[in-house]
């Protein structure tokens, strides 16, 4: 089980461009003192502008440094991401060269937005990242025709492996369209060029449910994924909102589902108490340590968990 240690970041009107929300922690063990923890605050239009802390890799409750700067900053106007970028996933390469794929926001006019999936790279440890390309590396195509998002990458042997969310629809909730979306495979030899056979690894459980988030560690000669779901009619804070879930594969593609195994259920009351979403897992110290966002998508901040 997750024995959860409570919250460690929030923002609240920190700076101009870091006014609200802590969005989708990316953990990243820097060394064996030091996990950095990349995430997305909100500026005052809304949009999303990725930063990172420093947390004691021991105890991550205490926070060792604040970045007051973006390390990415929004596309050119018409971009997969003028409207704002979240970071999602972390590889590293070398001992100075780090990939970060990220998601870009683009506002839409019949839905409100579009995502794609970004490739940054950081040549100096993780402090600064600049853009791969203008453009996304995985975006929507003929077999996917809505959306990609939130990817989680892991380079394993000679492949690259990636789980991302692909939208598979729109649904209409008090007059306003809703995305669907479900977590499919991918498969690279460089990290750039991902070949998509549209696999759906985490299917909805019911109908208008989505998956979404994955968190992949290998564990025991076993894939495990921890991932976020939510339903469609009344998920924001309400009874449909995001719950963390469970998988396990042997194979990376083929998966099976089980929610219980999770670990991690909703607080009585509190930061946690109304969601619990966008999971990142990383092993520090022969630990496992879960980083996750709580209410509000993220607006009542990152908390962390053991599992024990």
């Amino acid at each position: 089980m997750w024995q959860k240690r409570g919250r460690i970041h929030h923002i609240d009107h920190y700076n101009d461009w870091m006014v609200s929300h802590a969005c989708v922690p990316t953990a990243l063990l820097l060394n064996e003192d030091v996990v950095r923890i990349y995430y997305a605050p909100r500026n005052s239009e809304g949009r999303s502008i990725p930063t990172y802390i420093d947390v004691s890799a021991k105890n991550p409750e205490e926070v060792l440094y604040i970045h007051d700067k973006p390390v990415l900053e929004p596309g050119e106007l018409g971009t997969f991401d003028d409207g704002g970028i979240m970071p999602c996933s972390v590889v590293r390469l070398s001992e100075t060269c780090i990939y970060l794929y990220y998601v870009g926001w683009n506002a839409s006019v019949l839905v409100p937005y579009r995502n794609a999936i970004g490739l940054a790279i950081s040549y100096d440890n993780g402090e600064t990242f600049e853009k791969a390309f203008p453009g996304a590396i995985v975006e929507r195509n003929r077999d996917e025709p809505f959306f990609t998002a939130s990817p989680c990458v892991i380079k394993h042997n000679d492949q690259w492996i990636m789980w991302y969310a692909s939208s598979t629809g729109f649904v209409i909730s008090d007059g306003k369209p809703e995305p669907l979306y479900e977590i499919k495979y991918a498969h690279s030899t460089d990290g750039i060029n991902w070949v998509r056979p549209n696999i759906t690894c985490i299917p909805p459980a019911e109908k208008y449910q989505c998956t979404a988030r994955p968190a992949v560690i290998i564990e025991d000669g076993k894939y495990k994924m921890w991932f976020t779901y939510r339903g469609s009619f009344d998920y924001r804070d309400g009874k449909e909102s995001y719950r963390i879930g469970y998988a396990e594969s042997e194979d990376g593609i083929n998966w099976n589902r089980n929610d219980a195994q999770s670990g991690i259920e909703f607080s009585d009351s509190g930061w946690d108490s109304t969601m619990q979403t966008y999971p990142s897992v990383i092993v520090a110290n022969n630990k496992k340590i879960l980083f996750y966002n709580g209410n509000g998508f993220g607006k009542t901040g990152i908390g962390f968990a053991v599992w024990e």
